[in-house]
């Protein structure tokens, strides 16, 4: 067992004696020890029942004859720090917690593990510790939230309360209306209950084969979960025994199907950054340009909110991830030759799932469109692409052109839309907010949703070089690479410049002459830091650009 190598023969007693210390037995300690992830904490939704969880699955490592050893992993709420500085450490977190889990993993010699996620970063940064400390590991997610129901009985989420306040804005809706939303958006435990980021990674888990099926999609609420997550804990023994390790799962061929699965689902944009990530830990190098590639030869199965009126709940009911990766299977679209962490490969685990309701799963010969969710747009204003969620896009906007409204900040384009100085036809371009430029590439979901909240979805279009929360809908097209501050193209548009956007032929495009984008590169001077100190300020020196999936080097 690798645990010998702190608790076996005579030169291992003062490990032992630090073990004992801890209540451990003998008995406990002859057993494979299994590291038990728990980010469980008390300011984020989807990981305020993960205590449970974690309970329930060191149930299943004893039932299966192992020793549960769990210790903490951090997560952001990214709705909480939404909007302000706190933003900024959203996507940090994710090398911060890929770091410190390794750290912890490896310094105690664990024989397993168990990752115990649930929200936006948190699921790609312990995915990256899987790939980098390449134990047999298993994931089960703390689950998604139900969805909630206003006192007129429609059902709403957290996307919509975020385009209410826009509406409050715009005059079309009052605070009474905007308590109903706030009261009710939210109304359990779980990560938020549409296609968002956290639940787009928490079923990508599955279609990578790092999560049994139904991680992505059973509610946090349902007892379900708590089962899943015992079954969890009792398969990390069989992974154990059989020696099958994350990079045995997280292949190259793991890594496609995933892609092929978000262009199926509609996923988040925020896969983008996160797939090519996960990746690179396990040595597996994939480009934004398989994106567009994948997508043109997958259909758009799922319209979850925010680009439907469809929950998680609707989703794990039909089927969930199996049933969607099941239609794919109908064309080949998946190599379900792949080894699993049930031990089993795709195709063993598919054998059994069936489409429950093709009102919220369409089958293969009905899709949505007849190409994925994500798209990849390349032209003169991003050179290594930008990235926009097309299935969540109105068919007004998927070809655009118009002036640009340039603003160096979030803030400052905030302020802007609410103060209604944004109208129809424009193209909102927020600079300085990348990875480097941020730092911490800010999800733009408040300006996006002020857009569509003041009815201003189907005429207007937003590009940064930030990213957007799984909960935007719109023409909102992210992660333009290079950054501003690394002097991409982005840098030196100026207030009135034409935009043409071209989403069906993955374009877009700057109309300004290479000799004065020439001109005005010449006079470029990058901004002084923002933040100057602390990890923002390593973070900056270190992290590369978003078309690489913001890896640090």
């Amino acid at each position: 067992m690798l645990s010998d190598a702190i608790k076996s023969g005579v030169e291992r007693a003062p490990n032992r004696s630090l073990l004992y210390a801890l209540g451990y037995t003998e008995e406990e300690l002859q057993r494979p020890l299994i590291g038990v992830v728990s980010s469980y904490n008390e300011i984020v939704p989807g990981h305020m029942n993960i205590d449970k969880i974690a309970d329930a699955v060191k149930a299943g490592v004893r039932a299966a004859g192992g020793t549960p050893v769990m210790f903490p992993a951090i997560a952001v709420c990214d709705g909480i720090a939404m909007g302000h500085v706190g933003m900024k450490y959203s996507l940090v977190t994710r090398d911060l917690i890929a770091d410190s889990t390794e750290a912890m993993a490896i310094a105690h010699h664990f024989d397993g593990l168990v990752m115990i996620p649930n929200c936006d970063k948190n699921v790609p940064g312990l995915l990256m510790a899987a790939a980098r400390v390449n134990v047999p590991t298993i994931f089960v997610s703390g689950g998604p939230m139900l969805a909630g129901h206003l006192k007129d009985g429609r059902r709403t989420c957290l996307s919509h309360m975020f385009e209410a306040v826009g509406a409050y804005k715009a005059g079309t809706l009052d605070e009474k209306g905007v308590l109903d939303y706030e009261e009710n958006a939210c109304p359990t435990c779980g990560s938020c209950s549409g296609m968002y980021t956290a639940n787009s990674m928490n079923c990508l888990c599955e279609a990578i084969g790092m999560a049994l099926p139904g991680n992505g999609t059973i509610p946090a609420v349902y007892s379900a979960r708590l089962r899943l997550a015992k079954h969890a804990g009792m398969q990390v023994m069989e992974l154990v025994k059989n020696n099958i390790r994350p990079r045995d799962i997280m292949t190259a061929a793991a890594f496609h199907n995933a892609e092929t699965v978000d262009m199926a689902l509609g996923c988040s944009t925020n896969t983008m950054l996160h797939l090519p990530a996960i990746a690179h830990e396990a040595g597996v190098e994939i480009s934004l340009d398989a994106a567009n590639r994948i997508s043109a030869n997958t259909p758009n199965l799922c319209h979850l909110a925010p680009a439907g009126d469809t929950f998680m709940e609707d989703l794990d009911r039909a089927g969930g991830v199996s049933a969607v990766m099941r239609e794919l299977t109908k064309k080949d679209l998946l190599d379900t030759s792949v080894l699993t962490c049930t031990g089993k490969t795709m195709a063993e685990n598919l054998r059994d799932a069936r489409n429950l309701d093709e009102s919220i799963i369409h089958p293969l010969e009905r899709p949505y469109s007849q190409s994925g969710g994500i798209a990849v747009l390349k032209g003169n204003l991003a050179p290594n692409g930008c990235v926009v969620k097309q299935s969540a896009v109105a068919a007004e906007m998927m070809v655009h052109e118009g002036p640009a409204r340039v603003f160096d900040s979030e803030d400052e384009a905030i302020a802007a839309i609410y103060d209604r100085q944004i109208k129809p036809g424009d193209v909102v371009v927020i600079r300085y907010e990348g990875p480097k430029g941020g730092p911490g590439m800010r999800e733009m979901l408040n300006p996006t949703s002020a857009i569509c909240g003041m009815g201003l979805g189907e005429s207007v279009a937003l590009i940064t070089d930030g990213r957007f929360s799984g909960a935007t809908r719109g023409a909102s097209i992210g992660h333009v690479s290079p950054e501003a501050a690394a002097g991409g193209t982005i840098a030196l548009v100026q207030e009135g410049d034409r935009i043409a956007i071209d989403i069906p032929h993955c374009a877009i495009e700057l109309k300004v002459s290479e000799e004065e984008l020439s001109a005005r590169r010449a006079k470029w001077v990058c901004p002084e830091p923002r933040i100057k100190t602390g990890y923002l300020a390593r973070y900056a020196k270190l992290v590369t650009s978003a078309d690489r999936g913001a890896i640090l080097e």
